[in-house]
């Protein structure tokens, strides 16, 4: 789930449905509404009034750095006699506010200021529920794993817990540790097996196998983790433990959880039986294949890409897809990027300084963290700056010149940041992008003027030629 409805960008590269052809996607729409929760499974009212007892506290520091307008941590002391909290518990609540997406913060000043999800917390169920669903996917960063753990291993144990939740969604009741670990060896086998890197496969060893020698530490460690996993999703509310002595001995969804893990199911179900089927495809290819498709299906497509994936690699995956040489699938990523919403704030937030990500990831922040996104996003120039604009409006003409779709061209010229062809142009010449030339060159075939036509292809090239 994302913050709020994600904005499409004006230009996308969709063909035009025949009107023939609108009753049967309708009918399509019909049968692919949302199905009704199982038996089991409780209302949203109910669920909301659990989200919003889990994040009491962290609601009331959210109210405080809104009122004081500045982060806790600024004043540590203060903030913790006021909120009647010790320094611990104020920082895990303070980061459990940021990681549900209640808080505003300007990346340079710090400046803090209530979201939408703050504002309308006590009257308005979808936002307690989706604070909780981004604390949800944001587990494995509300409780960090163990310092001295092999990055690796966290990483082979938070890319299985997605399975291991989904297995206990379907059996309906507590699973042993003993058959979550059996669970886990099973899925580390079958990942490493599939990579490509080398890493793999693994043999998968049963829970009542004996353990090689040379296997025990890695085995020890793994299993370490798994604990530590589960302690993570039991503090966000997603599952609850039960231990016997100091080791947990079987563990089962909270309502929340079992909510939360029915609806990523039903959307991988949903996306399954579409005739795109990207969920197992990397995240270029699934972009791809989602570039034909109009705004609901594509979304669609995300939601199920995503919820087969840990939430920080999924988000890692898209930005390394973004980086690619083809504007149309850099601009497909920053759209999926929206549907992961908050968990994704601080790794695009890390590529504000990328030149090539800049422009789109000041707008993603403007659209998850801004106060009037939808406004600020319509005019570049409230987030970018002209230079920013432009690169931006080159790039998106680009995935039309690189897609065969040149006739977008000049509906795009509606977008960009100067009044005037001219300007345009002039701008342009010296906005650095790779694509410049193509895009001038496109500009001016199908431009109707044929003296402003001139003027841009002299445009093309005095950059080509590296003229002034």
């Amino acid at each position: 789930m994302t913050s709020r409805t994600p904005r499409e960008p004006r230009l996308r590269l969709v063909p035009q449905n025949s009107p023939q052809r609108a009753p049967v996607q309708r009918r399509t729409a019909e049968r692919r509404r949302t199905p009704r929760p199982p038996k089991g499974v409780l209302p949203p009212d109910r669920l909301a009034r659990q989200a919003r007892a889990l994040l009491a506290d962290a609601v009331r520091v959210a109210h405080w750095a809104r009122a004081a307008g500045v982060s806790p941590e600024q004043d540590l002391a203060r903030a913790a006699a006021e909120l009647a909290m010790s320094t611990a518990e104020l920082r895990e609540n303070w980061s459990r506010a940021r990681l549900a997406g209640l808080l505003e913060i300007d990346g340079e000043g710090g400046a803090v200021r209530a979201g939408w999800r703050l504002r309308a917390w006590d009257r308005d169920d979808t936002a307690a529920l989706r604070g909780w669903v981004a604390l949800f996917d944001a587990w494995c960063l509300a409780r960090p794993a163990p310092p001295d753990a092999d990055p690796s291993l966290v990483t082979d144990v938070v890319a299985a817990m997605p399975q291991l939740l989904s297995v206990m969604r379907l059996s309906e009741g507590p699973v042993t540790a003993a058959g979550l670990i059996d669970l886990m060896r099973r899925r580390v086998a079958e990942l490493r097996a599939e990579r490509p890197d080398g890493s793999g496969p693994e043999a998968p060893v049963s829970a009542d196998a004996p353990i090689p020698e040379e296997d025990r530490a890695v085995t020890a460690e793994r299993v370490r983790l798994l604990g530590w996993a589960l302690d993570a999703l039991s503090s966000v509310g997603a599952l609850t433990l039960h231990a016997r002595g100091d080791r947990p001995a079987r563990a089962r969804l909270t309502d929340l959880g079992s909510w939360a893990m029915w609806t990523k199911l039903e959307q991988i179900c949903v996306a399954a039986q579409s005739p795109a089927g990207n969920i197992e495809q990397s995240a270029v290819a699934m972009l791809r294949g989602c570039a034909t498709l109009t705004p609901g299906p594509a979304r669609a497509e995300y939601r199920a890409w995503l919820a087969v994936r840990p939430t920080a690699p999924a988000v890692d995956e898209l930005l390394a897809a973004a980086r690619g040489e083809d504007a149309l699938i850099r601009g497909l990523a920053f759209q999926a990027l929206r549907v992961v919403g908050a968990p994704a704030s601080e790794a695009v937030r890390a590529v504000v300084d990328d030149p090539v990500l800049r422009p789109y990831a000041l707008l993603w922040l403007a659209d998850h963290e801004g106060g009037d996104p939808r406004d600020r996003a319509e005019s570049s120039l409230g987030v970018l700056t002209r230079s920013e604009a432009t690169w931006l409006w080159v790039d998106t003409a680009s995935a039309a010149q690189e897609h065969g779709a040149e006739r977008l061209l000049l509906d795009h010229l509606d977008t960009a940041p100067q009044l005037t062809v001219a300007e345009l142009v002039d701008e342009i010449r010296t906005c650095g992008h790779p694509r410049t030339v193509q895009v001038l060159l496109a500009l001016a075939a199908v431009h109707p003027d044929q003296t402003v036509a001139k003027r841009v292809r002299r445009a093309a090239f005095q950059v080509h030629s590296g003229g002034a």
